[in-house]
């Protein structure tokens, strides 16, 4: 199990000139970036509870693990990035590994060409057809500076719904970047990135390492 079966977070829904006021407005937190902050928080408090409390939970589910609150960054500001999805024209299917080995496929569908004030990012996008044959996915997997630093080791994850409209603006906000769910327990096997998949830069937002 690679994905977090959460809620997309209200964010999704507020304006982009929004978003990139926050970015550029610098200094205090201005009432916009206040509620956002305590949103962020109440996210991360529920998500505490679901982990520790639900039976599918990686603490729960496969082996006891002992549970102990989530670790984050603060809010970040900084990694708040729009941007448009570039499909490839060549869909190639690639070897992606999991933890324990085994070998996986998916597809190489696309690159998010992002950027805000401070940064430009291609954020690679991959699909992968679910266990029924039928069912497509789509997912976001990457390392970073923080990696197996301030952050998981194998890398992290963002949650991502795709749009049918190809000239759609997404918003991706690294401050929900978390990890998968072998990064709790041993009991699991989660995709590895490739060297493709690494960004060079510190993504100083999202979870950071559970186990220290």
């Amino acid at each position: 199990m690679d994905k977090k079966k959460h809620k997309i977070f209200p964010l999704m829904l507020i304006p982009i000139f929004a978003i990139v006021f926050w970015i550029i407005s610098g200094g205090n937190h201005t009432e916009e970036q206040k509620k956002y902050i305590k949103e962020l928080e109440e996210y991360r408090a529920k998500n505490d509870i679901e982990f520790r409390d639900s039976s599918y939970s990686p603490f729960n589910y496969k082996s006891k693990v002992e549970f102990h609150s989530l670790n984050y960054f603060d809010a970040n500001f900084d990694f708040i990035f729009t941007g448009k999805l570039v499909e490839n024209e060549i869909k190639d299917t690639v070897k992606v590994f999991g933890t324990k080995g085994e070998e996986r496929k998916s597809v190489r569908f696309g690159v998010l060409k992002l950027q805000n004030e401070k940064h430009k990012l291609d954020l690679k996008l991959y699909e992968t057809l679910a266990k029924d044959g039928v069912t497509k996915y789509y997912s976001i997997w990457f390392t970073d500076k923080t990696t197996n630093e301030e952050t998981y080791g194998v890398g992290r994850y963002l949650n991502f719904e795709l749009n049918e409209n190809p000239e759609f603006i997404y918003t991706i906000d690294f401050n929900f970047a978390y990890n998968p769910y072998c990064a709790y327990s041993s009991e699991y096997s989660c995709a590895i990135p490739t060297k493709e998949d690494y960004l060079d830069i510190a993504i100083e937002a999202g979870e950071k390492k559970f186990h220290e």
